[in-house]
């Protein structure tokens, strides 16, 4: 009962804080006057005109297209270039050196499709500089590129026989200005004040509690005895030769606060550490949990309310945000069954308590955090591939076989269960209109979405939108099967095995940025191929939907009449939810009944 009332709590928590943010969101992409707006307006034109934008011109689709797409290729080559050169570059106290051409073209990548998949540990392979003036400028700009575009393909729906989409730079301006850096700035404080670090300092060194012992190549003894003013390693009375003796340890810091806040709120994801939220440095506190784990889905559901106030039809956005509600809830309920009640191996027989008691969390616990237990870190696990997020506060490799099956699927779905900034929102749209027309087909009339009517070629961007993000990850996650590299890079054989090269490039292809953990994937062909499925499913939605609200916004409105669909109540919120499942179904279930189907099975056998 307690876990179940955590997880109802944290949904009210969410669904309260999105529905006024949603409002303020359509009135400054609207270009309303907002409590912001004495701060933000000068700075916002300052911007007009240093950058020489004419903020009244009106882009038709091809023209906003091509504004996004030149706007990301110009940050990825910034990007790519600061990680292979980050060696002779400011704030680098630790002296690290630039990343290989392939990593920085994963990275530079990943972080420019608001992905974040990260083949490295921060800590370790980039600077303070990369990090902060390289990872997180992408982390804004690129969230900033998907609200953008989500309110050019809503004109499309809301403007009658026009040509334009509105501006794209004035778009992303204002997604940066007004919304995600005063949040994100508010979020930095809140996570600092936690013990969150932010600081320029290099990084520390201090004495362990207790020396540990490691021989030559460098695996901790277990069992040794040390005697530190000796100088020797002992097991069991016999000395071990070569045995060094660590007596400290190195603490990495950092500029972290300012970057994780928006990378939660900007559905980016990537870790400033290696181990992302779990870090007690990302992630201190239950506190500071619960500002990230909410910072996941605030935007994208606070758009749906932002979705019907700009279509001056709020239940078109309830529905919409009823379909993605469901079927998280579902997803969610899936996970935390599947986690609390484990496994027949993880019991032992009985051995181990699978049902909480008295001191003990119960359930399935490995790789969680005992701070969180099994109720927070489900959600997290649910809401951050729902949000095609990436960042996680537990190991998803260690989960259940149904319970790794969750995630992995919310991320194949196409990232609409609430989805990434902006492209979770107009991802679903594409959706809703395959959904009329399926409706269209039963009763033998044209179809027709929020007055509009959808022709064959609103059909066809709409079936590339949905189908793109299956194709790019089930053709690049079966070329990796064959490739001797890939199964020599997995921990785990078998079932298992496949599973965790089908969550990589999932979590590629959803966007979303999260591992299964279990599988070193910072080999040059992984690393390529990686890139090639981000950049597939980041853009090619993003463009077939611009085109089809430009192809929108040229039409005349349409009369309602008694034989129109009603696209707001709750017999469209259960079609929407079944052609999203039966796209996700027939495009996965192979690939899933190989992977951790065939795991669950093999071990309730």
């Amino acid at each position: 009962m307690a876990a179940f009332i955590q997880y109802v709590v944290y949904f009210i928590i969410l669904v309260a804080l999105a529905i006024p943010l949603g409002a303020y969101i359509g009135k400054v992409m609207r270009g309303e006057h907002v409590f912001l707006s004495c701060i933000c307006g000068p700075c916002e034109r300052l911007v007009y005109r240093i950058m020489g934008i004419d903020s009244k011109e009106d882009m038709n689709a091809k023209t906003y297209a091509l504004s996004a797409v030149l706007f990301n290729v110009i940050g990825f080559f910034v990007l790519f270039v600061m990680l292979l050169i980050q060696g002779i570059l400011p704030l680098n106290p630790e002296k690290i050196s630039g990343n290989s051409w392939h990593l920085a073209f994963n990275t530079a990548v990943s972080f420019m499709t608001n992905t974040n998949w990260q083949a490295y540990s921060g800590e370790t392979a980039l600077s303070y500089f990369s990090q902060m003036m390289g990872l997180t400028v992408q982390n804004f700009v690129s969230a900033a590129c998907g609200m953008a575009v989500l309110f050019a393909i809503i004109r499309g729906f809301t403007r009658v026989k026009a040509k334009g989409l509105g501006n794209f730079w004035v778009d992303l301006t204002r997604s940066v200005l007004y919304i995600l850096m005063p949040i994100s700035m508010a979020g930095a404080i809140l996570l600092a004040s936690q013990g969150v670090v932010q600081s320029f300092h290099a990084y520390d060194e201090v004495e362990l509690l207790e020396p540990m012992a490691a021989d030559a190549e460098g695996n901790v003894i277990e069992g040794a005895v040390i005697d530190v003013e000796q100088g020797t390693v002992t097991v069991d009375g016999t000395p071990v030769e070569g045995a060094s003796i660590i007596t400290k340890q190195m603490v990495p810091l950092g500029p972290a606060a300012s970057q994780i806040a928006i990378k939660q709120l900007g559905t980016n994801g990537g870790g400033f550490f290696g181990l992302n939220s779990t870090h007690p440095f990302e992630n201190p506190t239950i506190f500071s949990n619960l500002i990230e784990m909410l910072f996941l889905l605030l935007i994208p559901v606070s758009l749906c309310f932002t979705f019907g106030a700009c279509v001056r039809d709020k239940r078109q956005g309830i529905a919409i945000f009823a379909a993605m509600m469901i079927m998280l809830v579902a997803f969610t309920a899936v996970c935390g069954v599947s986690e609390q009640n484990g496994t027949p191996q993880l019991s032992q027989n009985g051995a181990v308590a699978m049902e909480s008691t008295d001191g003990t969390a119960g359930g399935n616990m490995e790789g969680k955090e005992t701070r969180f237990g099994i109720a927070t870190s489900v959600t997290w696990a649910a809401w951050t591939t729902a949000a095609s997020n990436g960042s996680v506060n537990s190991m998803h490799d260690s989960y259940t076989p149904l319970g790794g099956l969750v995630p992995m699927l919310q991320m194949q779905l196409g990232e609409v269960i609430f989805g990434g900034v902006g492209c979770g929102l107009y991802g679903m749209l594409a959706f809703a209109i395959l959904a009329v027309f399926v409706a269209g087909l039963m009763v033998g009339r044209t179809p027709e979405y929020l007055g509009k009517k959808i022709e064959p070629f609103e059909m066809k961007m709409a079936a590339l939108c949905c189908l793109a993000t299956p194709l790019v990850i089930l053709l690049f996650s079966g070329i990796a099967t064959l490739v001797p590299s890939t199964v020599e890079s997995l921990n785990n054989p078998g079932a298992h095995g496949l599973s965790e090269i089908l969550y990589t490039y999932s979590s590629g292809g959803g966007n979303n940025g999260s591992a299964f953990a279990g599988f070193n994937a910072n080999t040059p062909f992984i690393n390529v191929t990686m890139g090639l499925t981000m950049l597939g499913a980041r853009f090619i939605p993003m463009l077939t939907m611009i085109y089809a609200a430009g192809s929108l916004a040229a039409k005349k409105k349409v009369a309602v009449t008694a034989g129109t669909l009603s696209t707001c109540n709750g017999l469209f919120v259960f079609l929407l939810v079944f052609v999203v499942l039966l796209v996700g179904a027939l495009s996965f279930f192979p690939a899933l009944s190989l992977g951790p189907i065939a795991e669950y099975f093999q071990m309730m056998a």
